[in-house]
């Protein structure tokens, strides 16, 4: 997978680096989902007291603010004009990955209530799609040659 990231990466043309920062952006959410889910799996074999549904309600809209952030937060560095456009996709799709990570994670704290997981895993797979289908109008044409990145 990280090497046909790179391939991409180095392509020197939109369309790579389309394929390029999708596939950070995929990656990125799964460094961020793997620990959260099994995580949460202990949390669940713990037995905790289940959360009360106001406490749930508050989490969801804490959850939903930090994701807007975070879609904010990676739109600006995709427009950062100091950065070269490989650097700038590459920071963007990252970041982005936080959006619909905060949501599955907070989905994973509460893996003992069916009804929240499932609230927090469709605002999280909603979010994914968003940014996914965002990432294209947030990627620049990529300078001629980027010396910053060796062909080799």
């Amino acid at each position: 997978m990280l090497e046909r990231l790179t391939r991409d990466l180095r392509s020197g043309t939109r369309d790579g680096l389309i394929r390029a920062a999708r596939q950070a952006y995929a990656l990125a959410l799964g460094v961020l989902a793997v620990p959260g889910v099994v995580l949460g799996v202990i949390l669940l074999l713990s037995a905790p007291p289940q959360t009360p549904g106001p406490a749930v309600a508050g989490l969801l809209l804490l959850g939903v603010g930090l994701a807007a952030v975070a879609l904010y937060l990676a739109h600006q560095a995709a427009r950062r004009a100091d950065l070269p456009a490989r650097q700038a996709a590459l920071t963007a799709a990252i970041q982005a990955a936080t959006a619909p990570g905060v949501l599955l994670l907070l989905g994973c704290a509460l893996l003992g209530q069916p009804l929240a997981v499932a609230a927090f895993w469709a605002l999280a797979l909603g979010t994914y799609a968003l940014v996914w289908r965002q990432l294209p109008g947030w990627v620049r044409d990529p300078e001629p040659q980027d010396e910053r990145l060796p062909s080799s």
